[in-house]
C-alpha cells in the first residue's frame, strides 16, 4: 500500500524506523524488535540506507522481508551518496521487483557526517534531483525529509523551506521531519510550509531519549536542540540508565499527545532498533 493512501484514510499514522544491522547478532536483535513492535500494528516501517550506500543490499533485503514475509508495509530509504544514476536505477529496479511501493528519497550525509557534500560522478546533488529523476520513471510513492529547526547547511529557515518546497514540487508526496524535542519547532514549520504552498502531510519524527551521551551526539550531528529543562532533568540522573529512559519516555509521550492534539497526522518513531521505549509510548497513546 502506498503511504500517501494511508494518510487519506484519516486515521493517525504510526511508523517505526530501523537501520540494517552490521552483524548476525544485530540481525537477531532486530528481528526480535520487529516481532515486539509488530503487535502494535504500525502503519508502516522504514529502513535506513547506510553512509555511501554501505548497507544497500541489507536495506533491500530487510524491506523485502518486512513486507513480503512479515506482512508489514515497508519503505526503503534511498540516498544520493556514493551512487551514480546507473547504480540508483539498479536499486530502484530491485525494490520494484520486490514489490516495495514506498521510498524516502534523501540527499544523505557526507562520510562520517563531516565536510561538504560532494555529488558523485553522474549522480545527484540534492534530494529534489533524486525525486525528479525517480518520479517520471517509476510508480513509487515518494517521501522527503523536513527540518523543523532548519538543515545544518542552510543559511536560514527561509532557504531551508525553499529546498523543502523544491522536493514537493519534484514529486514528494509526504514529508517526515528530523527529530525535535520542542513541539514549537514542528508547529511553526508546518505553519510556514502551508503558507509557502506545501500541502502534503508532514509526519513528525520523534526519538525517545534512552541514553544521554548518545542523544547529545545525535543532536550535534543534526542540529536539533534539547530544551534546557529536559537536559537538566536528564543530567541529574545521568548515572541511572533506567531513570534516563523513564524521563525520555515521559517527555516523548507528552510530545506525541500534544502533536496529535494539534493536528499532526501521526508519529514517526526513530527506534534505534529497540522496542521498549517506543512500545511504552505507543501503548500510552492508544490508552
Amino acid at each position: 500500500m502506498k503511504i500517501r493512501d494511508l494518510f487519506k484514510t484519516g486515521a493517525k499514522v504510526f511508523s517505526f524506523e530501523f537501520f540494517p544491522p552490521k552483524t548476525e547478532e544485530g540481525v537477531a536483535a532486530l528481528s526480535q524488535t520487529i516481532e515486539d513492535l509488530r503487535t502494535l500494528r504500525p502503519s508502516f516501517v522504514s529502513v535506513t540506507y547506510g553512509a555511501g550506500g554501505s548497507t544497500r543490499d541489507r536495506t533491500i533485503d530487510l524491506v523485502d522481508r518486512i513486507k513480503n514475509r512479515l506482512g508489514i508495509e515497508a519503505m526503503a530509504h534511498l540516498t544520493c551518496v556514493g551512487a551514480g544514476r546507473e547504480e540508483i536505477v539498479q536499486v530502484l529496479d530491485r525494490l520494484k521487483t520486490a514489490g516495495i511501493e514506498n521510498i524516502l528519497a534523501l540527499r544523505g550525509d557526507p562520510p562520517n557526517g563531516r565536510g561538504p557534500f560532494i555529488p558523485p560522478a553522474g549522480g545527484f546533488a540534492h534530494a529534489s534531483d533524486l525525486i525528479a529523476f525517480i518520479r517520471p520513471r517509476y510508480d513509487f510513492c515518494l517521501g522527503g525529509a523536513a527540518y523543523p529547526e532548519g538543515h545544518l547547511e542552510s543559511k536560514s529557515l527561509e532557504e531551508d523551506l525553499a529546498y523543502t518546497k523544491r522536493k514537493v514540487e519534484a514529486g514528494a508526496e509526504f514529508l517526515i521531519t528530523q527529530m525535535f524535542f520542542d513541539n514549537r519547532f514542528y508547529f511553526d514549520f508546518v505553519a510556514r510550509a502551508r503558507a509557502a504552498g506545501i500541502a502534503v502531510p508532514i509526519l513528525p519524527g520523534i526519538m525517545p531519549v534512552t541514553n544521554l551521551d548518545q542523544i547529545k551526539r545525535f543532536t550535534e550531528l543534526c542540529g536539533a536542540k534539547i530544551p534546557a529543562s529536559l537536559l537538566e532533568r536528564l543530567e541529574k540522573v545521568r548515572e541511572d540508565p533506567e531513570a534516563v529512559r523513564q524521563i525520555g519516555v515521559e517527555h516523548a509521550a507528552a510530545q506525541c499527545r500534544d502533536l496529535l492534539a494539534g493536528g499532526a497526522p501521526g508519529i514517526h518513531f526513530y527506534t534505534l532498533n529497540r522496542s521498549t521505549a517506543t512500545r511504552r509510548i505507543l501503548q500510552r497513546l492508544r490508552q
